[in-house]
């Protein structure tokens, strides 16, 4: 029974979060590339909060797999490399956070930009 609200807690807090997205969508003048950054905003501002991992311990792949999570990993990367390297961590610990999500979001568009056939939008 508790892999089964686990399971139940991911889908309703993932499925959440992509409600008030596409509520913001259907609703206001908001572009989706602004709401991105805003998703990815509260889940550094989560995560510089230390509210992120508490969120995250609750209800897993809820929280980490919409965007919110890489807000999350960068807030997380930056404050771990804070701790170790100092005032440096700020410019470096993001992106190493980040830099295997990052690789493989490059990696697999290409595979699929080699596989796929490109067609003029009408």
């Amino acid at each position: 029974m508790d892999i089964f609200l686990t399971f139940l807690y991911a889908f309703l807090v993932g499925g959440a979060i992509c409600l008030v997205g596409q509520i913001l969508i259907l609703k206001t003048n908001i572009t989706p590339s602004r709401i991105l950054v805003i998703f990815v905003a509260v889940g550094v501002v989560l995560g510089a909060a230390q509210v992120f991992d508490v969120i995250r311990s609750n209800v897993g792949a809820g929280i980490t797999v919409p965007i919110v999570g890489f807000g999350g990993v960068l807030s997380e990367g930056v404050i771990n490399a804070v701790r170790e390297d100092g005032i440096l961590g700020v410019f470096t610990g993001a992106l190493t956070a980040a830099a295997a999500g990052i690789a493989a979001a490059i990696v697999f568009a290409f595979i699929v930009g080699l596989i796929s056939k490109s067609k003029v939008k009408t």
